[in-house]
C-alpha cells in the first residue's frame, strides 16, 4: 500500500499544483498585476506549493527528515537529473545572468542554510525568516533587473486566463487545495511506511523517492523547454526553483515548525552533496566552451547523480 500512497501522493501534488497555478495567475491578471511580476512571485511561489506541503505536513508530524530531505534531494535532482537530462535532449546556452546573479544566489542560499543547520541542529524560526527575508530581496533585484528586459517571465503567464470567470477561478483554487493537501497526507504517510518496510531511514526515501517525484514538474517544463529550443529557461527555472525550495520552503516551514536534524547523515552527506553538485555547475559551464552546456557535460551530471543515490542507498 505504501507504493500505492506514494504514486497516488504524487498524482494529487502535480494536479494540485497545476490547479493551484492556474487559479493564482487567473487572480494576479483579473487584479491587473503585471505579468513580470506574476511570473517572479505568483508563478514561483504556486509552483514550490507541492514541495511546501510535504515538507509542512512532515515537520508537523514529527518527520523532520522528510522535511529536509525533500528540499535537499530535489534540489540535488533538479541539477543532477533534470539539468543532466535536458543538456541531453539539447545542449544549453547560458546568459550573463546566470554568472551574475542566479548562481551566485542559489549559492549563498545554501551555503547560508548549511551553517543554519550546523549550527545548532535545527533551522529556527528565526532563522526561517531570514531566508524568506533574503527571498524578498532576491525578487526586488530581478523585478528591477526585468523592468529592462521582459523576456522568459512573460512567456510563464498565460494571457488567456485574465478572462476566467470568478466562479471557476474559485473551483480551481478548491481544487488545487485539496489535490495539494491530501497529495502531501498520502506522500509523507507513503514515505513512513515504505521507509518501515525496507526498514531504511525516512531520510532515504525522502532524497529519493520523494525528491525525484516533486522534481517531475520541472523535469516536464525544462525538458519541453530545451525541445523548444528555449534553452535560457531550462537552466533559469531550475536555478530559481532550487532558490525557492530552500527561502520559501524550508523558511516558511520553520516558521510555523522549527526543523530539527534527525539524521547526522543529513549535513554529512545530503548538504556536501547539494553543495558539490550547485558549485560544480560553473567549470562545468565555463569549460571547455564558455557559456554552453553540452551533452558531455549533462552526461557528467547525470553520472554524479546517479553515484549519490547509489551511495546514499548503500
Amino acid at each position: 500500500m505504501s507504493i500505492v500512497f506514494l504514486l497516488i501522493g504524487f498524482v494529487l501534488l502535480v494536479i494540485g499544483g497545476e490547479f493551484l497555478v492556474r487559479s493564482s495567475v487567473a487572480l494576479s491578471l483579473k487584479l491587473n498585476i503585471s505579468r513580470m511580476v506574476i511570473g517572479l512571485t505568483v508563478v514561483s511561489f504556486a509552483t514550490s506549493a507541492p514541495e511546501l506541503l510535504v515538507s509542512l505536513q512532515a515537520a508537523i508530524e514529527g518527520f523532520s527528515d522528510i522535511s529536509l530531505g525533500n528540499v535537499i534531494g530535489s534540489n540535488i535532482a533538479n541539477i543532477g537529473l533534470v539539468l543532466g537530462l535536458t543538456a541531453l535532449v539539447s545542449p544549453l546556452l547560458v546568459d550573463r545572468d546566470f554568472y551574475r546573479i542566479n548562481w551566485p544566489v542559489m549559492m549563498v542560499f545554501s551555503i547560508v542554510l548549511y551553517f543554519f543547520l550546523m549550527s545548532n541542529n535545527e533551522l529556527s524560526r528565526i532563522e526561517g525568516g531570514a531566508l524568506l527575508l533574503g527571498l524578498v530581496g532576491y525578487l526586488i533585484i530581478l523585478i528591477k533587473r526585468s523592468r529592462r528586459k521582459d523576456k522568459v517571465i512573460i512567456e510563464e503567464v498565460d494571457e488567456s486566463l485574465r478572462d476566467v470567470r470568478g466562479f471557476k477561478m474559485t473551483i480551481w483554487l478548491i481544487i488545487g487545495m485539496v489535490a495539494l493537501w491530501g497529495g502531501s497526507e498520502l506522500l509523507v504517510k507513503g514515505a513512513v511506511d515504505l521507509a518501515t518496510q525496507l526498514g531504511v531511514s525516512e531520510r532515504i526515501v525522502s532524497v529519493t523517492v520523494i525528491a525525484v517525484g516533486t522534481s517531475v514538474p520541472e523535469l516536464a517544463a525544462s525538458l519541453i523547454a530545451a525541445m523548444k529550443k528555449e534553452k535560457a529557461m531550462s537552466l533559469g527555472n531550475l536555478i530559481g526553483s532550487n532558490i525557492f525550495n530552500i527561502a520559501s520552503v524550508l523558511g516558511l516551514t520553520a516558521l510555523i515548525k522549527p526543523i530539527v536534524v534527525q539524521s547526522s547523515e543529513v549535513l554529512t552527506n545530503d548538504m556536501v552533496w547539494m553543495l558539490g553538485i550547485a558549485f560544480i555547475l560553473l567549470p562545468l559551464l565555463m569549460i571547455p566552451k564558455m557559456s554552453e552546456m553540452g551533452r558531455k557535460e549533462g552526461f557528467a551530471l547525470i553520472v554524479g547523480y546517479s553515484v549519490f543515490i547509489i551511495l546514499t542507498i548503500i
